[in-house]
């Protein structure tokens, strides 16, 4: 990733974290002295531990669903409605877990109820206040790019929203020779001499970064200019860097050989091969297992009740999937779809399928139709996280009409994976290709910390039904 934008960024960014910190600390140790007048006193060390476990168990809690997403499109009701079920999962994790744990920090229900109290009032008021104020535009940066043609207009498509462009301006665009016609407004180009006047455009207009978007790049560049920006600290970033920074994923469309040989990322270190290794994916799976079997139990009756007795056809479906290295496997689902389902041959599932039974549109928006599938966790044929396995008839055809698709076959497809997080329900080619984008991107940027993320995450995608 770019540090250097993320050095900036940050400025805003640990404003904000320290300041939710602080009033979770400050909502802590405010209940703890109205419990504390009213009951027995504890000692300073437990009301500190307290205050450190309630704030951590929210923070953690709070970017389960998604309240520390960047891009997140809530207004001020669903961020109180995302803060609300924070501080109730909070409640359920330190009175079920934590406080069972370690029985000798507890100090009761009513100091939990008074923090959670206290903390969604604080909470809601600073978001409130930060989002009127638009706290990111201290660290906001200006942006130039240099290129208004094919290329550079994919800025203006992809990035188009403001919650899209919350780190960043865009100052204009600077038609470069050789730029094809495209969708850039005429007054978003700036008419400069760029072979010239780039760099004293630069520093005239406190330009923080500066995108190489331009459609031909031989011999157009106007290098020395560029050399002297980079020089003064300007930050200098091809757009396929800019859009993977800003968007969470590779633009396929735009990948040359030489940026995937020089480009960070994308190494095929064998350690690295699945980024959550076979043992703690079991652990997780048997862990998961022993806490969902009620429910998978209460779901295999449904469907039975349902159809499997009309059609006498299994609770469950096997199907074939391409896994890693393109090897096939057969995936394990619960049954939501109909018996003939595909008596005319493989086809996409849409969001509204008719094909979909009634307990199947319930488990599918839930994702408890994916919960067989730890067993193809514990065989080894998936992982956790990773890119979402496709079936074979789908793979030969995607594979010649979107260019790398082969690519996310270098790891172990998952239970859950970044697509599922950043993209909704697709049921499309097209969905397809902006699915491989953000798989890409995960490839690249695999790490534990990474799988951790997506895996919290994953709350949010079950909670909300959204996703697949």
């Amino acid at each position: 990733m770019n540090a250097s934008r993320y050095g900036r960024k940050s400025i805003a960014d640990k404003l904000f974290l320290s300041g939710e910190l602080a009033l979770l600390c400050l909502s802590s140790w405010l209940a703890s002295s109205l419990y504390h007048s009213s009951y027995s006193p504890v000692s300073l060390d437990i009301q500190l531990v307290n205050i450190v476990i309630f704030a951590a168990a929210v923070m953690l809690c709070a970017l389960s669903v998604g309240l520390y997403d960047h891009k997140l499109r809530e207004g001020h009701k669903g961020i109180v409605k995302r803060v609300v079920i924070t501080l109730l999962f909070s409640a359920i994790l330190l009175e079920l877990i934590i406080f069972q744990l370690f029985p000798a920090f507890r100090i009761g229900s009513l100091y939990l109820l008074w923090a959670s109290l206290i903390a969604a009032v604080l909470i809601s008021a600073f978001r409130a206040f930060c989002q009127y104020n638009d706290i990111n535009r201290i660290s906001r940066r200006r942006v130039l790019v240099l290129g208004a043609g094919e290329r550079a207009s994919i800025i203006e498509r992809r990035m188009r929203r403001n919650v899209d462009r919350r780190d960043f301006e865009i100052v204009g665009y600077v038609r470069v020779e050789g730029d094809k016609s495209a969708a850039i407004q005429p007054q978003r180009q700036l008419t400069i001499d760029y072979s010239n006047d780039l760099f004293k455009f630069v520093m005239e207009n406190k330009i923080d970064q500066l995108v190489i978007a331009c459609d031909e790049r031989r011999n157009m560049l106007p290098v020395e200019a560029l050399f002297k920006c980079k020089t003064r600290g300007i930050d200098i970033i091809e757009i396929l860097d800019f859009i993977e920074n800003e968007t969470g994923q590779i633009a396929v469309n735009l990948i040359y050989p030489s940026w995937i040989i020089h480009s960070n990322g994308l190494s095929s270190n064998p350690r690295f091969r699945t980024s959550l290794g076979y043992l703690l994916n079991v652990v997780l799976a048997v862990s998961l297992l022993l806490v969902t079997w009620p429910i998978m139990l209460i779901t295999a009756l449904l469907i039975y009740l349902e159809d499997g007795r009309k059609h006498s056809v299994s609770i469950f479906y096997r199907q074939i999937r391409v896994g890693i290295d393109g090897n096939p496997f057969y995936i394990l689902k619960f049954r939501s779809m109909r018996p003939d389902a595909e008596k005319n041959g493989a086809q996409w599932a849409s969001a509204n399928d008719s094909r979909v039974t009634r307990v199947g549109q319930f488990i599918r928006k839930y994702r408890i139709d994916e919960l067989p599938q730890l067993f193809n966790v514990l065989k080894g044929e998936m992982g956790f996280v990773g890119p979402r396995p496709e079936r074979p008839e789908f793979v030969v055809q995607l594979a010649k009409d979107i260019p790398y698709y082969n690519n996310r076959h270098n790891v172990k497809p998952g239970l859950t994976g970044w697509a599922q997080l950043k993209y909704p329900y697709g049921s499309t080619a097209e969905d397809a290709q902006e699915k491989l984008k953000f798989d890409l991107y995960y490839i690249k940027h695999r790490s534990l910390m990474l799988d951790l993320v997506i895996l919290i995450r994953t709350v949010e995608i079950v909670l909300f039904g959204r996703g697949r």
